[in-house]
């Protein structure tokens, strides 16, 4: 049997997964011209993010900035070291080129996410704006004006943080 540290995990990411999943559903249905089953979604995504912050939360998972700080550096650097590294072996093995090239986009992008939040740690008290590629997840510190590095989208399509 679980224990409850278990059962915590695997609830913030069932909850933190269903989130995503019907923020995707709710672009569908959109897109299809269902405007009620798309606001549903979307407070359903709503709902599954509350409990993934309270269960996240409650298993001890949100400390000071700088701890919070490292370990999302260990885990983007988990993630293009080892995670996405197999993934995109497994893919190409199996001739899922359109997933290797996903898992590739990810990869570069983790890359330079850990960058990033070292760059943060080591200053702590900085507070640079932020550039998301809406694309592949790139994110550049400070203004662009070329293209994404990654996927080659505008510049001027990236949202600002």
């Amino acid at each position: 049997m679980a224990t409850t540290k278990e059962n915590l995990a695997a609830s913030f990411a069932g909850e933190s997964q269903a989130n995503r999943k019907y923020l995707m559903f709710a672009e569908q249905a959109e897109k299809e011209g269902f405007a009620g089953a798309a606001k549903l979604f979307r407070a359903a995504a709503a709902a599954e993010q509350i409990h993934a912050f309270m269960e996240f939360r409650t298993a001890g998972g949100v400390g000071t900035t700088e701890e919070n700080l490292k370990a999302a550096i260990a885990g983007e650097t988990h993630e293009f070291t080892e995670m996405y590294p197999e993934m995109i072996k497994q893919a190409e093995a199996e001739g899922c080129k359109n997933a290797a090239r996903v898992f590739n986009m990810a990869n570069e992008a983790e890359k330079v996410h850990a960058k990033l939040y070292t760059e943060a740690l080591a200053d702590i008290k900085g507070n640079d704006d932020y550039y998301l590629c809406p694309i592949c997840g790139y994110i550049h510190k400070g203004k662009s004006e070329g293209a994404c590095p990654i996927c080659g989208a505008k510049a001027s399509a990236f949202l600002k943080f």
